[in-house]
């Protein structure tokens, strides 16, 4: 399986931002889709996730209401929009496949994941 992240740069705060991660080598539309991120000195962390089986979408409080994560099956893509960006946002965005359904925060229980793709907020 394959993962390719992309739609990292540098963005001003406030601003807004797309990151897309396309998926092959197995079926994309059942298995858990999300996106961590790791911020220079920092440990991995979830930012969001969507279940394969209802695409309900689950969030880090951090970003809760600021990005949006969502799926296209046809395309094999992950989407997270991100909105209203701040400075403590940039990081490597790594997109991520679990076949585990539900609200899936722990990163070990992804089985696949991107070259991680980045993006630097300025203040």
């Amino acid at each position: 399986v394959q993962l390719q992240a992309s739609g990292g740069g540098l963005v001003q705060a406030g601003g807004s931002l797309r990151l897309s991660c396309a998926a092959s080598g197995r079926t994309f539309k059942i298995y858990t889709a999300g996106w961590f991120r790791q911020a220079p000195g920092n440990v991995r962390e979830f930012v969001a996730a969507i279940n394969y089986r209802d695409g309900r979408p689950s969030y880090a409080d951090s970003v809760k209401g600021r990005f949006t994560i969502s799926r296209d099956n046809a395309k094999s893509t992950v989407f997270l929009q991100m909105n209203t960006l701040k400075p403590e946002d940039t990081a490597v965005y790594y997109c991520a496949q679990s076949p585990y359904a539900g609200t899936i925060y722990e990163d070990y229980k992804y089985d696949a994941w991107g070259q991680g793709t980045e993006f630097t907020v300025s203040s």
